[in-house]
């Protein structure tokens, strides 16, 4: 099983996306039969394998084993990754391109940048598989409080001429068997969380 599947087929995403398709993703994280999930769900049986079926299609479950009960043979079935992320690539032409976007500091080219790295990434995490190779990545994740705008604006500035110059140090356009890199920084607020008021 995937960490995580990036599904760039429209059709995948529209089965992925329904309400009882998305809760039996879920729900098979860990192996489970027909039968099993009905009981558990709460749905008819024949409605389960219906939505099995449809999720098994589009190679968003798999066979995890087969047992036998009498003459019957039962098939219990697995998620083939833990999650799942919904490539851009699936919304087609209209899919978030940051080319589209002139200003730079906006929230919209930010998403955009996201979007593209979802394409990208996916897409050589795909390749790297095929061939069975690891694909080299790289990854930070912080949190930083700002006392103030002007602080905001300050790290802004300081940090776009630390990378800026970093970069120029190591990017070599005419070294043999060089490869390419995309380097994104990306900054937002935290989203504030909501506590639900405890019943009195």
């Amino acid at each position: 099983m995937l960490d995580v599947a990036v599904i760039d087929d429209p059709a995948a995403a529209a089965v992925a996306l329904g309400p009882v398709r998305s809760r039996l993703l879920a729900e098979l994280a860990e192996p489970a039969s027909a039968a099993a999930l009905s009981s558990r769900m709460g749905i008819a049986r024949q409605k389960i394998n219906y939505h099995l079926h449809a999720l098994e299609a589009h190679n968003l479950i798999e066979v995890a084993d087969r047992r036998q009960w009498g003459g019957l043979t039962e098939r219990r079935m697995v998620a083939t990754a833990a999650s799942y992320v919904v490539s851009p690539a699936a919304m087609g032409p209209v899919a978030a391109d940051p080319a589209r976007s002139a200003d730079r500091l906006s929230a919209s080219y930010l998403i955009a940048l996201a979007a593209r790295a979802i394409r990208e990434v996916s897409t050589l995490l795909r390749r790297s598989r095929e061939e069975e190779k690891r694909l080299a990545s790289l990854s930070v994740d912080t949190e930083i409080r700002f006392s103030s705008p002007a602080d905001r604006a300050n790290f802004t500035r300081e940090l776009t001429t630390f990378v800026t110059a970093l970069a120029a140090r190591y990017h070599d356009p005419t070294a043999p068997g060089g490869r390419p890199h995309r380097v994104l920084i990306l900054a937002h607020p935290l989203p504030v969380e909501t506590v639900a008021p405890k019943p009195s």
